[in-house]
């Protein structure tokens, strides 16, 4: 008989599970052959020696595919360095060297300290994540010297004996040695959902995986030579972009480049060629005029911002393997949740044993023991019958039919100890019964009390039979109680107030899993569907799911349909799951999330992986999504005001062929005070708001109007200022009454983007303009930055200026407000977060 192998609580599970097995066959077809045991494991290959693996090793044939959670180091640097305006900026800040005061080349260190930062978080990020893929990598299990060990993937040699058991994946190119009910879905990488059966001599590919069946295969193909190592390297590295907001932001600097590119150029000549004055003056203005117009702290807040969150999840173990999950499962309205191991802990006891139809108890103890015994990948459910019934006799198993979600049963055929043969069938009694029978009442009352039911039934027909199902008669109710997770009830309680839908797709019993929800508090847990009888065609099938909150006996086709559907009506769909009859529901979701504790195939396939398979983790993982997303929406809002303003004093001030008004000095105080200091509070606060699309739309939506209001402002004062005053030191006065408006109407747009108001905003609000007015009484700062108010006229005209101004920014923005309603999560919508 079999040995039994190591328990692996990552494989399918049993029939009525909603957590394991894998997408086999569709309902009606025909059943998958029976497959005899394999011989003991003594008759195995032993697999390669160590002189065969050294010497394989020698040669190169190892699995050297580097497998990376992050960016290199040298990738970080050069791409926080190398970029198109640090280049741009770099050399205007080597002309301001060459041709100005200190003061005005301030923008260039406030670049490198930037950088710098943005590296460093990087780094930290990387440390972080590449920390949690080691603890979160699956080791495959591979033979030599005749034993089994684990072994990491890029220690695997040409020739290596590989087993593979439910949810194992399959990491190089090899050829079947032994097969036990081996079947793989290679769906991943030809499309084709139905799972193929391998054999003896069969070739597997890398990147499929196993959805039922053990078995082990010979490694044929290492390293680049194997068919999805590249794509597998790929899929696994730690990434930056393919997100909403880094691309929202990508179309912005695209767009203020084509703005920039011919407003400088009509600046230079205006500043240098139409103007009469000092060659070295032109220069500094005009570069003071070009330098704002690029917003070169909004890429820095947002890798910091990500990275910061990489790290504060990181802590929590908590693997985000692409970091635009992040972002993705802050967008989510729909989470679609598989019950085992996720709501419930892995492991389950049997609570009661009810014998049908006078069947002996004793008899079908020693069928239940046989039945673990005959299975090498014992699952939770199965598991807790071996722990019941650890004694199967000297039955000897002579056939097997894996288990699979699909089927929901698994079977095994018998020699007994008196020499007859008997076949048995292990799974849902809602399949193994036939409908109206009275025993279905009975088990209809256990599940209304969340407890999960196996029907144990003897099969009169032989176990290739198609009909074998509808021929076998009851003998035995096993009743098995699931251990709830103990942080389940108020993570659902936080997606609730987060009006986020959870949707629980199970391959249980309906009754039972609306039971578990029951308990667990989640709304709407009475509405219970069984989805073999949902409609398919996915309209209707998006209503039910819109309508119901729980769905039971849910195959695995059918939950990657559940999740297309609902992503065809609008909702943005995050899957959670930890066996692989999810891996496919989790690859067609917006955001994958799998337990630590889950099968090799679904961490594969998922974004972002649970280590501590704490279901608990996930408002943390949004949260942080949410604060990234709203916050950076915030600051961008402040950066491009910066640059609408910019660009349109630079026009102003050609079209009128006046002196640029500002020095790269002033500016660079104006932006650290206004933009750069409180932007780096305002992207790390909390921010609680459901992310919404569109983030070119809506921070354009406000930057272009207050960026209009704030360069007429100030546009404004300096003409008049270049009216009021005379004489040498009147382009000093101009600027400094110019300088007096822009910062109070740039103080007063960060006003309205911190709202609504905590006490440390309103800290920081002050504080920045506390910070100003020093710059303004002190008088070495006043030297040190050009800035010196004469009379008093003049700087209060400017200040009321700046309240008109202020005033029309405020109805502006209200009015947008009113347009564009505040659950969008508008940077101006004041009260529309909560922090």
């Amino acid at each position: 008989m079999t040995q039994r192998a190591k328990i692996d609580t990552d494989g399918p599970e049993p029939p009525g599970a909603g957590g394991q097995g894998g997408p086999l066959i569709d309902a009606g077809a025909e059943l998958d052959p029976v497959h005899p045991v394999p011989p003991p494991v003594q008759h195995r290959s032993g697999g390669l020696t160590a002189a065969e693996v050294a010497e394989r090793v020698a040669r190169g044939e190892v699995n050297d595919v580097p497998v990376r959670s992050s960016r290199s180091a040298v990738d970080i640097v050069r791409g926080n360095v190398f970029t198109r305006f640090n280049a741009i900026i770099g050399i205007l800040w080597v002309i301001m060297l060459i041709v100005a005061p200190i003061q005005d080349s301030l923008f260039g260190f406030v670049i490198v300290a930037n950088t710098g930062i943005g590296i460093i978080q990087e780094l930290r990020a990387k440390k972080t994540l590449d920390g949690l893929a080691v603890i979160g990598e699956t080791k495959p299990t591979v033979r030599r010297d005749g034993t089994a060990a684990e072994v990491h993937t890029s220690e695997i040699v040409l020739g290596d004996c590989i087993e593979l058991g439910p949810g194992d994946k399959v990491v190089v190119d090899g050829e079947v040695a032994e097969s036990d009910g081996l079947e793989i879905d290679e769906s991943l990488l030809t499309g084709e959902a139905d799972p193929v059966l391998k054999k003896r001599g069969d070739q597997v590919m890398s990147g499929s995986f196993v959805v039922a069946g053990t078995g082990a295969f010979t490694a044929t193909k290492v390293g680049r030579e194997a068919y999805a190592a590249q794509l597998a390297e790929e899929a696994s590295r730690f990434t930056l972009v393919h997100s909403e907001l880094r691309s929202g932001i990508s179309m912005i600097l695209k767009y203020v480049t084509w703005m920039m590119v011919p407003t400088s150029i009509a600046l230079i000549i205006s500043q240098l060629v139409v103007k009469d004055t000092d060659f070295k003056r032109s220069v500094a203005r005009t570069v003071g005029g070009i330098v704002p117009m690029i917003p070169e702290g909004l890429v820095l807040l947002t890798s910091v911002a990500f990275a910061i969150g990489v790290i504060r999840l990181g802590r929590k173990q908590c693997l985000v393997q692409e970091l635009p999950a992040i972002e993705g499962l802050a967008r989510v309205d729909v989470v679609c949740l598989d019950k085992t191991g996720t709501l419930t802990e892995g492991g389950m006891d049997v609570t009661e044993l009810r014998t049908l139809d006078g069947a002996d108890e004793e008899y079908v103890r020693a069928v239940l023991g046989a039945l673990g015994e005959s299975d090498p990948r014992p699952n939770a459910s199965l598991q807790a019958i071996i722990d019941t019934y650890p004694d199967g006799g000297d039955w000897r198993c002579t056939q097997a039919l894996p288990f699979s979600s699909a089927r929901k049963y698994s079977g095994a055929t018998f020699s007994e100890g008196d020499g007859q043969s008997s076949t048995w069938l292990l799974g849902a009694p809602d399949v193994l019964l036939p409908d109206g029978d009275p025993v279905l009442d009975e088990i209809e009352e256990l599940n209304q009390q969340g407890l999960r039911v196996l029907l144990l039934s003897r099969a009169r027909g032989e176990l290739d039979d198609p009909d074998v199902a509808g021929n076998a008669r009851a003998a035995a109710l096993v009743v098995l109680e699931q251990r709830l997770r103990p942080d389940a009830s108020d993570t659902l309680a936080y997606f609730a107030d987060q009006n986020v839908d959870a949707k629980i797709l199970s391959g249980d019993n309906a009754v039972s899993v609306g039971a578990v929800a029951s308990k667990l508090g989640l709304p709407g847990a009475d509405r219970t569907v069984d989805a073999r009888r949902l409609p398919a065609e996915r309209d209707a099938m998006a209503t039910v799911l819109d309508e119901g909150a729980v769905f039971g006996r849910v195959t695995p086709q059918q939950k990657r349909d559940m999740v297309g559907a609902l992503q065809a009506h609008g909702h943005t769909v995050a899957m959670t799951g930890d066996g692989v009859n999810d891996v496919l529901a989790l690859k067609d979701a917006d955001i994958g999330v799998s337990m630590g504790s889950g099968s090799e195939a679904t961490k594969a396939v998922a974004q972002i992986v649970l280590l501590d398979n704490s279901f608990a983790t996930l408002p943390s993982v949004v949260a942080e999504g949410r604060r990234v997303i709203g916050n950076i929406t915030r600051v961008a809002t402040l950066f491009l005001t910066k640059t609408v303003y910019s660009v349109l004093l630079a026009i102003l001030v050609v079209c009128f062929g006046m002196e640029y008004p500002f020095l790269p000095r002033h500016l660079t105080l104006l932006s650290t005070l206004t933009i750069g200091v409180p932007a780096f509070f305002l992207a790390l606060a909390p921010n609680k708001e459901r992310a919404r699309p569109h983030f070119v739309r809506r921070v354009m939506r406000y930057a272009i109007p207050g960026g209009i209001i704030a360069a007429a402002a100030t546009f404004t004062t300096y003409l008049l200022a270049a009216h009021h005053y005379s004489g040498p030191g009147a382009l000093a006065a101009e600027t400094s009454a110019a300088t007096l408006t822009l910062f109070l109407v740039s103080i007063w747009v960060l006003a309205i983007i911190a709202r609504p108001y905590t006490w440390w905003r309103i800290a920081l609000v002050a504080v920045m303009g506390g910070a100003f007015l020093v710059v303004l009484v002190v008088p070495w700062l006043q030297n040190f930055f050009a800035l010196r108010l004469v009379g008093t006229t003049m700087p209060w005209t400017a200040v009321a200026i700046a309240a008109v101004g202020a005033a029309v920014l405020e109805l502006a923005w209200r009015w947008v407000s009113r347009k564009v309603p505040a659950a969008d999560g508008d940077p101006a919508a004041a009260g529309s977060t909560r922090s």
